[in-house]
């Protein structure tokens, strides 16, 4: 049986984990600055600690390989004094939490337990809150701040970038509008100061037990703006439409790959009896859903995401309330939607190619439909740069 990283340290272990030759904090201290485009820090029994770059793994040199006494002792370092996240490593075998250093950065931590042994992920959140031209995010997402209620979807992949886009907005609305703005997050990622806008942010399990204990509270904290993490659950997603329904602006993430898998995951969330009604209310509550894919560029030089912008309209409202139909489709309607700020990932990738950001193999390894795309590209030819 693994032993708990909460007292792995104060325990007896081998000579040379007794006193370890780095702190935890000069450890990654080290594994942040090998880079400045690391996004994520693997630490990991029998390996020396690596971080990923444009989405391959590198062994960061001169750090040592790691013993289990070794993560074990990082891990409790990193867990500290929460003692809700133990509790959750010792019953689930997994837990979240966040760490800082100061003037360095801040950090979403997984602890996991893998064959008796604890390893780690780190994902790094940068102490700066993002801009629209830092993520260079199409510039019709602008238009998101100006919205009174409604839904906004961001989906994606794990590490796709979602919370850095609904920072950049949410800073953009506090810059901007005099709002109360209520954020839940689990954990808390990017630090909002108060702007023109007044911001409460509330962290899972240390602020609140659930996201819809805490968006079902928000109802009656009149905030104008509301961010809830991620839709976990069906109690969460209908909490979020009705907040939508009067008189909020709901943000919010899913785990989704584009914007018609999102309206099939939200429906299939509820039973077959009621998915005509949710298709109505989500017809009518949902204002954008703005999916994303980070893609290694040709240059080498980290990534570049590509993002794809399903909007409200009269036609995307009847296609989610109705179902999609032979030639009548959400993808059919960003298509034909450039000139009302909608786009698709393919056009997207296809532009991405012809300007030489990426190779036409990324494209296609990453596109909706790989045949399509192929065919779109047929009188490209491919220079070696």
């Amino acid at each position: 049986m693994a032993t708990s990283p909460v007292s792995a340290a104060s325990q007896t272990a081998p000579a040379q984990a007794a006193q370890p030759a780095f702190s935890t904090s000069s450890l990654i201290v080290a594994m942040v600055k090998f880079n400045a485009r690391v996004s994520d820090l693997i630490i990991s029994p029998s390996r020396p600690p690596q971080v990923e770059l444009s989405g391959q793994l590198v062994a960061v040199p001169g750090l040592p390989v790691l013993s289990p006494q070794d993560t074990a002792r990082i891990a409790a370092d990193l867990i500290g004094t929460n003692k809700r996240a133990a509790e959750f490593l010792q019953k689930d075998g997994a837990c979240d939490t966040s760490y800082s250093i100061p003037d360095v950065a801040r950090f979403r931590v997984n602890v996991f337990r893998q064959r008796g042994t604890y390893a780690i992920v780190m994902r790094i959140i940068p102490m700066t809150i993002p801009v629209f031209e830092d993520l260079k995010l199409p510039p019709q997402l602008k238009d998101i701040v100006g919205l009174k209620n409604g839904i906004v979807l961001v989906t994606g992949p794990t590490g796709s970038g979602k919370s850095s886009t609904l920072a950049a907005i949410i800073r953009l609305i506090n810059e901007t509008k005099a709002y109360h703005i209520v954020t839940i997050e689990d954990p808390i990622e990017f630090m909002h100061p108060h702007g023109k806008s007044t911001i409460h942010q509330r962290e899972l399990h240390a602020d609140t037990p659930t996201f819809a204990l805490a968006l079902r509270a928000a109802l009656r904290q009149a905030p104008k703006v509301i961010l809830v993490g991620e839709m976990r659950d069906r109690e969460t997603i209908e909490i979020a439409m009705t907040a939508s329904e009067t008189g909020h602006l709901v943000f919010s993430t899913l785990h989704t790959i584009d914007a018609p898998k999102t309206v099939e995951r939200i429906i299939g969330e509820f039973p077959v009896a009621e998915q005509t009604a949710i298709r109505n209310r989500l017809s009518q509550s949902f204002r954008y859903i703005v999916s994303q894919r980070l893609l290694p560029r040709k240059d080498g030089q980290g990534r570049v995401a590509a993002i794809e912008i399903l909007k409200s309209t009269m036609r995307t409202r009847d296609y989610v309330q109705n179902g999609e139909r032979d030639g009548q489709t959400l993808l059919d309607a960003m298509r034909d939607g450039e000139l009302e700020g909608m786009q698709h990932f393919d056009a997207v990738l296809e532009d991405f190619v012809r300007k030489g950001v990426i190779t036409k193999g990324t494209a296609l390894g990453y596109a909706t439909n790989a045949g399509n795309l192929n065919l779109s590209l047929a009188d490209y030819e491919e220079t070696e740069s």
